[in-house]
C-alpha cells in the first residue's frame, strides 16, 4: 500500500510538470511582451518552457521578440492559431506565415498564422505581402 502511494506521488508530480498549453481567457489575459490585453483570437500565441511555464501573447510577433530574449530552445511548445481556424493551436514551427499591411493585427505588423502555405498565397494574392517560414519570420521580426 505504501508503494502504490509513493508511485501515485512520483506520477503526480511528473504530470504536473508536463509543458501543456492553456486555454487563453480572452479579454483577462495580459500579453507576457508587452502587457497588453489579449483579445484577438486569430493572433494569439503561446509558449510553454520545458518547466511548464505558460506564456501568452497577444501577437505572433510579441512572442517572437519575447523568445530573443527567452532562448526558444528553453521552450517546449511554441504555439500560434491559425488564421482561418482560431480555435486551435498549431506548432508555430510548423506554419506558414502572411505578413500584408491590408490584413491588420493588434501589435501592427500585419503577422498572420496559416498552417496551409497553400491558403497564405491566396490570402498574398488577395491582401499583397510576403509569406514566410518559422525561420524566415524569425529574420524579419526586428
Amino acid at each position: 500500500m505504501k508503494n502504490w502511494i509513493l508511485i501515485s506521488l512520483i506520477f503526480g508530480l511528473f504530470a504536473a510538470c508536463t509543458p501543456t498549453a492553456e486555454p487563453v481567457a480572452f479579454g483577462e489575459d495580459m500579453c507576457a511582451h508587452c502587457k497588453m490585453t489579449i483579445v484577438d483570437e486569430p493572433f494569439a500565441a503561446e509558449a510553454v518552457s520545458q518547466k511548464g511555464k505558460v506564456y501568452k501573447f497577444d501577437a505572433i510577433e510579441c512572442m517572437v521578440e519575447f523568445l530573443k530574449i527567452k532562448q526558444s530552445d528553453e521552450m517546449a511548445m511554441m504555439l500560434v492559431r491559425d488564421y482561418e481556424n482560431p480555435k486551435d493551436w498549431q506548432d508555430a514551427t510548423q506554419c506558414n506565415y502572411l505578413i500584408s499591411k491590408d490584413l491588420p493585427s493588434p501589435m501592427g505588423a500585419g503577422l498572420s498564422a496559416w498552417l496551409s502555405k497553400e491558403n497564405a498565397e491566396a490570402m498574398k494574392a488577395e491582401k499583397g505581402g510576403e509569406v514566410y517560414d518559422w525561420e524566415e519570420l524569425k529574420q524579419q521580426i526586428k
